[in-house]
């Protein structure tokens, strides 16, 4: 008996100094078969294009199937869950943008898990807002639409993609700012919203200047980066008229609660290398798009102050809606 006992108890050790081990290998083998990555934009909606170019280049770097799923709705509460739900394996990713950890604590307090509890990947793409107008609008300018809106009954109406998101609350604080009169049209996402601004349905938006808005389809008046872009040097920044306005849109590359670290250290440096080829720069620069990049804990700590950044704004602004 006492040798039965003996030889259970280093059967145990061995298995558990096994187990770093087994974890090791699992993620040098990691990818074995096809990985979904979730997004709450809409299909061709802001920046669903880049996001592409990213998991198209992962799959093909892994010899394996990527996927992008659109899941919108609820203020991107839907995808989030679904991101949260899924096996921390490594085999569901989730694109998630600047309002998911910016905007969605403080509509959706209550949502389980805490969004917070994601495992912070990479750092994907930023790209500034900027302010664009229907053709037809007989403004030319920043300043003219300001002087424009006031004169319009009930103000100007203007397109706000997804409730909540960094274009409601920069739409928001240029209102506040500029003392432009606005009236907000909401859209579940960005195409629906575009469409009508092109169409005049809705002559103005404040969008990330990525996709369709950089198309030439609209009146572009400015940018809210806080220096003119080299790639667009004759469009005025939003600060050479509202000083000290600045507004930018981020994703980043997370995975569920508990995935393993050793998974999320390959995916991180597999992003890393991806966003550093050449073809893939130039497909961002194309979109008005750059990136940074970040280790998980570097993401973690931007993430962090984007949040402190922008928590007094969502309040003065009464962006925490009921």
């Amino acid at each position: 008996m006492v040798v039965q006992r003996l030889l259970a108890r280093v059967g145990v050790i061995c298995l558990l100094a096994a187990m770093p081990v087994g974890l090791s290998a699992h993620a040098q083998n990691y990818p074995a078969g096809p990985v979904k990555f979730i997004t709450q934009l809409a299909a061709g909606g802001g920046t669903d294009p880049a996001m592409r170019i990213v998991i198209d280049h992962l799959g093909r770097m892994w010899g394996q199937q990527t996927t992008l799923v659109n899941q919108p709705g609820a203020g991107g509460a839907i995808a989030a869950r679904a991101a949260a739900s899924a096996a921390p394996d490594g085999y569901t990713l989730y694109m998630a943008i600047a309002s998911t950890f910016i905007s969605l604590p403080e509509l959706q307090p209550n949502l389980a898990p805490n969004i917070n509890d994601f495992v912070p990947i990479g750092f994907v793409g930023e790209v500034p807002m900027a302010i664009a107008v229907s053709p037809a609008l007989p403004v030319n300018s920043l300043p003219e639409l300001i002087a424009y809106s006031r004169t319009q009954q009930g103000g100007l109406n203007v397109a706000i993609p997804n409730r909540g998101g960094i274009p409601h609350l920069a739409t928001e604080l240029f209102r506040e700012r500029s003392g432009a009169e606005l009236t907000y049209v909401f859209y579940p996402g960005s195409a629906q919203a575009m469409s009508d601004v092109i169409s005049g349905r809705v002559p103005m938006i404040i969008e990330g200047l990525a996709g369709p808005l950089a198309g030439g389809q609209v009146k572009l008046l400015a940018v809210a980066s806080p220096a003119r872009l080299a790639t667009r040097p004759n469009l005025p920044t939003v600060s050479e008229t509202v000083p000290g306005f600045a507004a930018s849109g981020w994703f980043v590359l997370v995975a569920p609660p508990g995935t393993p670290s050793s998974i999320v250290r390959k995916v991180s440096g597999d992003l890393r290398e991806v966003l550093a080829r050449a073809d893939v720069k130039q497909k961002f620069d194309e979109l008005s798009l750059s990136t940074r990049p970040m280790s998980s804990e570097e993401l973690g700590d931007f993430i962090r102050s984007e949040q402190q950044l922008w928590k007094p704004v969502i309040k003065q602004i009464g962006v925490a809606m009921q």
